[in-house]
Parts: structure tokens; sequence; C-alpha cells
């Protein structure tokens, strides 16, 4: 509970102690003037049975008076301390059912209002966490399956090849040749399958660690473009540049080309063939860098982006094998991007992807060591 529902409920508690308190003294004092003027305006005798009880208040009229008062005070406080002990016994109540899933908002007294809202919007986090973490867990599962499978299809491939190659022993060369080519592609896709699984663990059961340097951003996009030329081809994908000259920023490079190097396999995947990538990193006084990288491809909807950048979650669920990944690579994008207080989204429309990754001002070298590429 924060200081301010503290501060509310606490003034809540006074203020209503405080005005039980004042009725109360309100009734002592009117008892005690009605009391007061009815015994003066009367003779009374010490023969009276109630002239002791009369002549004993007259004497010490204050001291009953305080008495009176103070006893009041008392009898109130403890009734306001049991109500609030029944109070902090709904309060456990309803976090229990709240807790449980029995109920959907709990209900407090109207002077724990302010506990009673910031309770609701805890648990409702409580349980969209819980939800989030629930599909995580299970895009995890149904991802483990599913690569279970993928795994098993290329080793029975390289199997029954490699099998084919030993037991024939009169195979054309040609024929030979060619069967070990599928097996070595196979094994090549089981090999990526694996180097998977260890990403989901590394991710998992590691944090990041940053280890600062200079680098030529502009110089890494374009010896990484360069890089993927080949890997483009296969797709008869080219790509397009807009690249500010020398733009220099402090960042851990080896984690940063690791960004670039997921965004470029993550447009690679999801590019229609035969079409253009446009890659372009500007920088204004305003915006300071921008990277940008757009592709052809389906149209993600607005539901998917929402969650595109979440564990384990992969766009297309025809899990291709040839294409399907572990679900990691912009997760890991997103995590790195926001470890060195960059963002990154993502804007889908008209069969057009684009990643934009705010960099922030224009970095000058500086006394980090400088990291140097070269085409």
């Amino acid at each position: 509970m924060d200081k301010r529902v503290q501060h509310e409920v606490s003034r809540a508690f006074v203020k209503r102690f405080l005005f039980h308190m004042l009725i109360y003294i309100f009734f002592v004092v009117v008892m005690a003037e009605t009391g007061w003027f009815y015994c003066n305006s009367r003779i009374w005798y010490s023969e009276q049975p109630v002239y002791p009880l009369i002549h004993f208040l007259h004497e010490n009229f204050m001291s009953v008076f305080l008495f009176v008062v103070c006893f009041g005070a008392v009898i109130i406080a403890c009734i306001h301390f049991f109500s609030i002990a029944s109070m902090l016994g709904i309060i456990t109540q309803e976090t229990g059912r709240l807790y449980s899933g029995s109920i959907e908002t709990a209900k407090l007294p109207p002077q724990l209002k302010e506990m009673e809202n910031q309770l609701n919007f805890i648990m409702s986090n409580v349980r969209k966490s819980r939800k989030e973490a629930d599909e995580a867990v299970q895009r995890k599962n149904d991802m483990i399956v599913y690569m279970a499978h993928d795994l098993k299809t290329p080793l029975t491939s390289v199997i029954g090849y490699i099998t084919l190659v030993k037991d024939e022993d009169l195979l054309p060369a040609d024929i030979r040749k060619k069967y070990l080519g599928v097996a070595m592609r196979k094994a090549e896709r089981l090999e990526d399958l694996i180097n998977e699984f260890f990403e989901v663990a590394r991710y998992n059961f590691t944090q990041m660690a940053l280890e600062y340097s200079t680098v030529n951003l502009t110089v890494m996009i374009e010896q990484l473009l360069y890089e993927f030329k080949p890997v483009f081809d296969k797709k008869g994908l080219s790509y397009s540049t807009e690249l500010a000259p020398d733009i220099m920023v402090t960042c851990d490079t080896e984690k940063i080309e690791r960004v670039f190097d997921n965004l470029f396999r993550n447009v690679f995947n999801y590019s229609y063939p035969d079409t253009e990538i446009k890659v372009l990193l500007t920088e204004n006084a305003e915006d300071g860098v921008k990277f940008i990288v757009e592709n052809c491809g389906k149209t993600i909807p607005e539901e998917k982006i929402a969650c595109i950048f979440d564990r384990f979650f992969r766009i297309d669920n025809s899990r291709s094998t040839e294409t399907g990944g572990a679900g990691l690579g912009l997760a890991i994008v997103k995590e790195i991007t926001e470890l060195h207080k960059w963002s990154i989204k993502c804007e889908s429309e008209n069969e057009k992807i684009r990643f934009i990754i705010n960099i922030g001002k224009k970095q000058e070298k500086n006394k980090n060591k400088e990291v140097n590429y070269v085409n």
C-alpha cells in the first residue's frame, strides 16, 4: 500500500473516531449542563437518599466530567479497534477470494475505498501477469513439441540417405553425390535446430551484461548487409540503402550485431520472393538517430503486432521447417535494445512490414574503445 493510500485510510479512521468523540462529548456536556441546572433549581436535604451523590457530584464536578469523557474515549477507541480488526479480517478474506479467482473485484467498507481501488488494481495486474506467464509457458511447451518434431524430420532423412549410400555399393557417383548433398543439407538444418534449443536455454538462464565500445553504426550495417547478400539471393531479394554517413554510437558491439542479424533474418524469413528490402539510417536534431528496415510480406494483424516481441511467439503458424525458429529472435532484439535504453517498434500495413529502432542522439567519438569495421 503506497503512502497516498495509507494517508487516505488513516485520515478516514481518524475522522471517524473524532466524529464519534465529538458526538459523545456533546452528549456528555448536554447531560452535565442539564443535570447542573436541574440540581441547582431544587433544594436538597441531607435526609434525602440521593443527597450524598448530589453533594459528591457538586464538589467534584470537573473531575467526574473528565473521568466520564476519558472513560467514553477509551470505550470508543476499543470499539474502533475491534472495528479495524474486523476490517482487516474482511481485507484478508477478500484478498483470498480475489487470489483464488472466486471473485473479480473486492468489496471493502466505504472508509477503505482507496485501499479497495488499489487492491483491485494490483490483483488485475497479477491476473494479467499470470495469464501472460501461462501463455508464455504454453508457447514454450508448444515450441518444444514442434521442435522435437522438426528435429525428427531431418534426422530421419539424414539416416535414410546415409543408409542408402552405405548399403548400395553400386550407386553411380552422381547419385551418391546427390544423396550425400541432401544428407548434408538436412544435417545442417538439424544443427540449426539444436542451436535454437541452446538459444532457449541461454535466454532463460543467463542475464545479459553490456560491454560498451564506440562503433561506426553506418559501417556495421553496410557490412552485415553485405554478409547477408548470399542469403537474400536465395529468395531473389534485393536491398536498397539510405544510410547517414559515420554515425558513431556507444554500445555493446557484439550484442548490437545480434540485433541487426536477428532483424535481417526475420526479414528474410517473412519477405515475399523477388522483392526489395529498404534499409534506412537517419539522423536529425529532433529525433536523433533512427534505424528502419522495411520489407514486402504478408501484413501482420494488429493483435499479433502487440505480441510480436514476446518470447516463443511466431507469426507463421504453419511452422515451415525451413523458416521455423524458436520464436526468440525478436524477443532478444527487444531485450538488447531496451538494455541500451533504445526503443523498437513494428508497423505493418498494405503488405509492408517495418521495424523502427530509435537510438537517440548522435554520439561523438570518446575515450571508449572504438571498434572498426572493414568491408
